[in-house]
């Protein structure tokens, strides 16, 4: 497992280079800090081996990449992707596979070839993402996404935080799928999730991600300890 604790939290690192480093500082000594979630703004600014080599100053928890979003695009990009992945030193990648199941089974396969471990997720946090409520993605999709996965010996996917309701039924369905899901969730605090009620529809094996909350805190430390404390 990437994660052995049950219940976890994951920093969301979407931040710069000098906050990110203080944010390292703040939280690495937590024992329920269970990995770190980096995103494109560090990416794309100091790139993936230097975000990795700052946290290793820090911690050695696991790295989780999550481009924002990932499989979205042809099959075949998946390998450059996962090389560019592996080489940078980071432990796991979160593919969102809007773009079918085609790109979905070749990322995945692309990224265990290098030995990442796979998240896949499907629902979002946000307004207007579902047809069903105005947005573009059909709602069968996305049950369709987390399928695929689970009938590729997948087992930790994303669900929001904020709809534990979702969480629920996704559980279910993967349960039915043979899966034995491990569950990662954003949408908490700022945008409304509670902790305690997603672990309680997560089941088992649930680690939440936190961002804002803590990086946009006057003292990270603190905000960190009372969003472990959520843990139970």
């Amino acid at each position: 497992m990437l994660i052995h604790e049950k219940h976890s939290i994951i920093p969301a690192c979407d931040v710069g280079v000098e906050k990110y480093e203080e944010l390292l500082k703040a939280t690495a000594g937590l024992k329920e800090i269970g990995a770190y979630k980096l995103g494109f703004v560090l990416a794309l600014s100091i790139g993936l081996p230097k975000a990795v080599e700052i946290a290793r100053k820090y911690t050695d928890k696991p790295i989780i990449y999550d481009h924002q979003k990932a499989a979205t695009d042809i099959p075949h990009t998946g390998s450059s992707f996962a090389k560019v992945c592996k080489r940078a030193g980071i432990d796991a990648v979160i593919l969102f596979p809007q773009a079918g199941p085609e790109t979905e089974r070749a990322w995945i396969d692309f990224a265990r070839n290098e030995e990442l471990e796979v998240i896949v997720g499907g629902l979002m946090t946000h307004k207007k993402y579902l047809r069903s409520e105005g947005g573009y993605i059909a709602d069968d999709a996305i049950v369709e996404m987390y399928e695929c996965a689970a009938n590729l010996g997948i087992n930790d996917y994303v669900v929001p935080g904020n709809n534990p309701e979702s969480i629920r039924k996704i559980r279910e369905m993967l349960i039915r799928e043979r899966s034995n899901p491990v569950f990662y969730s954003p949408g908490f605090l700022t945008q409304g999730g509670r902790v305690d009620a997603a672990i309680e529809a997560a089941g088992e094996h649930f680690h939440a991600i936190v961002g804002r909350a803590i990086y946009d805190a006057p003292d990270m430390h603190e905000a960190a300890k009372e969003v472990c404390s959520y843990l139970g």
